[in-house]
């Protein structure tokens, strides 16, 4: 006659639930923080890289995120992102292998794929950079992929709100059993 309804489920089983989901909550929660808000709070942008160019360190399905830098910061060695074309949609993502000064007394960089033999056709300008790679995390790249825009600002907003609603949960289960074992010991003992 002890057991009540709506008590957490106790030994090994509910122990290793709890576990499960709180790893899940975690892992959701750091793929969030990583993918969607530090770029977010520090002005960078992340991308996904696509082709085997910079492997073994960047391998495709890596998530990178370029934060914009002052040009006089890129040096030899620094993996940049920039666009193909000056105002043009593609990207890539190489690092810097030289650098110099062109007729028009502005920065060039040739850059090159890690994985590549040969550098890059043409030299990039400081109005196709988009930024230095700031930091990149392997396979997260493939959830970047599948989950852009819209998307991406929805499964934020049903994430937060899951776990909002789950910490209310939560919280109030604890207060009632707090009452209810409050209201135990004051209980007479017949």
């Amino acid at each position: 006659m002890g057991s009540h309804s709506g008590a957490p489920a106790t030994g090994p089983f509910g122990w290793l639930g709890a576990v499960v989901l709180w790893i899940i909550i975690l892992g959701v929660l750091s793929v969030l923080t990583i993918a969607v808000l530090v770029p977010r709070l520090a002005g960078a942008t992340p991308y996904t890289i696509l082709t085997g160019s910079m492997r073994p360190t960047m391998p495709p399905g890596t998530l990178i995120v370029a934060k914009p830098v002052p040009v006089e910061r890129i040096g030899i060695g620094t993996a940049i992102t920039y666009q193909l074309e000056s105002g043009k949609p593609t990207v890539v993502t190489h690092r810097v292998v030289a650098t110099g000064i062109n007729g028009k007394s502005e920065h060039v960089f040739t850059t090159q794929g890690d994985a590549n033999d040969v550098v890059d056709e043409k030299p990039v300008i400081p109005e196709q950079i988009l930024g230095e790679v700031w930091y990149s995390v392997p396979y997260l790249g493939y959830v970047n992929t599948l989950i852009t825009g819209q998307q991406r600002y929805i499964a934020t907003i049903v994430v937060v709100s899951f776990l909002l609603l789950y910490a209310a949960y939560m919280m109030t289960s604890g207060v009632r059993e707090y009452f209810r074992n409050r209201a135990r010991r004051r209980a007479p003992v017949s």
